[in-house]
């Protein structure tokens, strides 16, 4: 244990510091911010008596904790099922679900920095995780949700990869397709790359069929108990959210958000203007990323990042997008790569942003306003 935090102190020191400043956010949130006393974690008395532990579950976090202690329902089965199965595994609780949660991001942030250097140096590799850690969602890697510990798998599944040890990365591979949909897009991705690489697919290769398994063995479940092998897609309309049911293009989400959604803004109520806007922001900027990343990255690192970006732009919205971005690490990766290449105070007013954006975001969320 000593050797593994020497070795990793550096992003220990950083998550302990992010950790912390959270915990900040949370004090001053408090203070400043009323509660909205919809989808709380915990129900409202037991926020209001120990709000430091139960506003990491505020909205899906409740959903979360729920599949955990009575398995799914309807609304239950839009999540995928490995996250709140480890939470059941560790007790059903909130302590279980906020232990995996942080646990699986800094093993995520050592893994990314390790994955990161083997391509670039190590300012580059740090500056992803700095970056990572300071954009306006960061907050949800800490909270009872999944993000964390699909970006673990997708990490260390990539890391397994390069390093050419096929089963783990399979094996990785299929725990991630159960925790997130876009954790199936690693198969393709990871072939394209190899066939770059090798040339062509070997009897050794055959662990990475193993990437789809999770979400098959899930569309099974559902297939079985409810009749419905989608119902994660189908379900998603019925929680809301301004989703369409059916396929919509990117270019008419933008033209949807800027001349219907912002001019029938109320910008008198400052969380729906800040979170429309950060949904906006988002997409743009990892369109951006998206684009510019098939000729700054490797293929396999576009791809995903482009693919896990459209995806959820077809249901119409770019609501949740800021959420959905978190583990789109190739995404940040880039922006380290343009980062480096400003001056010292361009680089600290770009942190600026994001630490003011951290700040609001999360004392929106922490107090049970809808951020992502």
């Amino acid at each position: 244990m000593k050797k593994f935090i020497n070795r990793n102190s550096y992003i220990i020191n950083l998550f302990l510091v992010w950790r912390i400043l959270l915990f900040v956010f949370l004090i001053f949130a408090i203070k400043l911010l009323p509660l909205q006393q919809h989808f709380i974690g915990g129900g409202i008395e037991r926020y209001i008596n120990n709000p430091w532990l139960w506003a990491w579950s505020n909205f899906d976090g409740e959903n979360y904790l729920s599949i955990a202690q009575y398995g799914f329902m309807f609304v239950g089965q839009a999540f995928f099922p490995l996250y709140p199965l480890i939470i059941k595994l560790f007790g059903s609780g909130i302590l279980s679900g906020l232990l995996i949660s942080n646990l699986s991001f800094l093993l995520a942030l050592i893994g990314l920095f390790k994955l990161t250097k083997l391509d670039y140096s190590e300012k580059i590799a740090r500056l992803s995780i700095l970056l990572l850690l300071l954009f306006p969602t960061s907050f949800y890697f800490g909270s009872v949700y999944s993000e964390s510990l699909f970006l673990m798998l997708v990490v260390w599944s990539y890391y397994a990869a390069r390093k050419e040890k096929w089963l783990l990365t399979g094996i990785l591979g299929a725990l991630a397709s159960a925790t997130r949909v876009i954790g199936v897009v690693l198969l393709p991705v990871l072939l394209i790359e190899l066939l770059i690489k090798k040339k062509k697919l070997e009897i050794k290769h055959w662990p990475l069929l193993l990437i789809p398994l999770g979400i098959i063995c899930y569309m099974i479940y559902l297939g079985r108990f409810s009749g419905d092998s989608l119902t994660f897609i189908h379900s998603q309309v019925s929680v809301g959210e301004q989703r369409s049911s059916g396929l919509i293009l990117l270019p008419r989400v933008f033209y949807r958000y800027i001349f219907k959604v912002i001019p029938n803004l109320n910008f008198s109520y400052f969380p729906i203007v800040f979170t429309t806007f950060l949904e906006l922001g988002s997409g743009l900027l990892f369109l951006i990323l998206s684009v510019y990343s098939f000729w700054k990255l490797k293929l396999s690192y576009a791809l995903f990042l482009s693919i896990g970006y459209l995806i959820p732009t077809l249901t119409g919205s770019f609501s949740s997008l800021p959420r959905y971005v978190l583990v789109l690490f190739p995404g940040f990766i880039l922006m380290a790569l343009g980062i480096e290449k400003l001056s010292r105070p361009s680089r600290i007013v770009v942190y600026g942003i994001l630490f003011i954006g951290l700040a609001i975001a999360s004392g929106l969320f922490l107090r049970g306003y809808w951020v992502s």
